[in-house]
């Protein structure tokens, strides 16, 4: 068959174009990646489409999944907020995490943020929303664990007010007197009018924006969906938001509507985001992941069963059961992170910073209980992870750990450990344990060997801690 001149040169011109790309890849892939975290608030692993969520809208993050690869084995740091942040910042899991419970705890100098890691390596780095590890004039504060900028909460509570009066921009408080408090309920507005995620969403842009010659790193720590738990007290809907949006016309409680208009919100902010990105031509230079701290909630006046927000997991947040603590991850970055993947990597929050470090071309710090998945995140290979621990102090003392494909629950030190085998009983709801006295066995050396006692967290049941 004879082949024509103008198809040869198409054909040529295709290959020429094809290895242009190539090429092009290869020189994004040999140089460090601006790294974005978008970490949400209380987002159940069932509340997202491509997660298996049926009525609540996810478009972007859905699509963010199908250009690159959705993780359906990744676990947050703990079951609640502070120490599940704490986890993601320093690479330690609650075993060793300077903390371990949702009270207000800083970290300390001596602790190493992936902050510090990235800004040692070049990079420009920002916290953009809630942080939750570090209360003003303690050594806690963002700006003293390697961020050059911050904006946003720094306490958890007061992150529980959609429409506060004030934010801290580094460690300077900024008022926002259009949104007046109520003068009966704290922590409620009267006047309403500046929704915070809205204005992390245009302070995260702007920081995209930014022209510069070296990478950056942003953590944009969304608030949404977390309910005011103040607000579903006084007033019975603690689900606050601008507007109900597609979901007005639902025939639905207004806290639910509001869950769902939450995180179709925080939907739109993670398009806008990739949109920015795109525009500015740093698609290709960067690598950008979505996530949530923990498990849904059952608070504000939503029910996590109404939506299926835990998907096929059992529990919610503040449980050590896998509804919890296992949460949606998606990573994007064209020619850096593959399309329409479906990875079941087991990971965990303490592993973004010996991930971040090696997508950096930085040294971790030696002793970290995380390891580098970079590999898994860029599809080159699958990791093999050493087991997972968790422990929780809230009320109590409870741990959990998985080794392979065993899953292990300990409600109180005087109760026998729950053991589960996935992923044939991934909602959690057959106990094996008398079955399995030996794995058992090894589980429970484990978990009593994967911590150090601490001031804070002994390891014992404790007073109930801050929610």
């Amino acid at each position: 068959m004879k082949t024509t001149r103008r198809a040869f040169l198409g054909m040529a011109g295709a290959a020429a174009l094809a290895a242009a790309r190539r090429g092009a890849t290869a020189r994004a892939a040999a140089t460090p990646p601006n790294i974005i975290f978008i970490l949400a608030d209380d987002l159940g692993y069932g509340d997202v489409g491509c997660y298996g969520q049926e009525q609540v809208l996810t478009p972007r993050i859905d699509a963010m999944a199908a250009e690159g690869v959705r993780f359906t084995q990744c676990y947050a740091g703990s079951t609640v907020c502070a120490p599940s942040r704490c986890c993601l910042m320093t690479g330690m899991h609650t075993g060793h995490a300077r903390i371990r419970g949702n009270d207000r705890v800083p970290l300390e100098p001596g602790d190493t943020t992936v902050a510090e890691v990235l800004r040692g390596a070049g990079y420009e780095t920002a916290l953009i929303g809630k942080w939750g590890l570090g209360n003003p004039d303690t050594t806690g504060v963002p700006t003293r664990q390697g961020f050059d900028h911050f904006f946003g909460f720094l306490d958890q509570k007061h992150a529980h007010n959609h429409y506060t009066d004030y934010l801290w921009e580094n460690e300077t408080r900024v008022e926002l007197p259009e949104n007046v408090q109520h003068e009966k309920f704290e922590g409620v507005c009267a006047q309403c009018e500046t929704f915070a995620d809205d204005l992390f969403t245009e302070k995260a842009l702007a920081f995209i924006e930014k022209d510069r010659d070296r990478p950056f790193f942003l953590y944009l720590s969304h608030v949404i969906p977390h309910a005011n738990n103040e607000r579903g007290a006084a007033l019975g809907n603690g689900m606050q938001v601008p507007d109900f949006g597609p979901y007005a016309d639902k025939p639905w409680p207004d806290p639910i509507k509001g869950h769902a208009a939450m995180i179709t919100r925080l939907d739109s902010y993670v398009g806008r985001v990739l949109d920015t990105l795109r525009a500015k031509g740093l698609d290709r230079d960067t690598v950008v992941l979505f996530t949530s701290d923990n498990g849904v909630h059952k608070e504000g006046g939503i029910d996590p069963n109404f939506f299926k927000s835990s998907g096929p997991l059992r529990g919610i947040k503040r449980s050590m059961h896998d509804g919890g603590i296992r949460v949606p991850m998606v990573t994007w970055g064209p020619g850096r992170v593959p399309a329409g993947v479906v990875s079941d990597q087991v990971w965990a929050f303490w592993d973004f910073l010996p991930t971040a470090a090696e997508l950096a071309g930085a040294q971790a710090p030696a002793g970290l209980d995380g390891v580098s998945v970079a590999a898994a995140l860029t599809g080159a290979a699958k990791v093999d992870h050493p087991p997972l621990y968790w422990e929780f102090h809230e009320g109590g003392y409870f741990r959990a750990a998985r080794m392979g494909d065993w899953k292990a629950v300990s409600l109180s030190p005087n109760e026998p450990t729950q053991l589960y085998k996935f992923p044939e009983d991934i909602g959690e709801a057959n106990n094996i344990a008398a079955d399995h006295p030996d794995i058992v066995a090894q589980v429970d050396a484990f978990m009593a060997s994967a911590r150090t006692p601490s001031e804070h967290w002994p390891g014992r049941a404790g007073k109930k801690k801050q929610k």
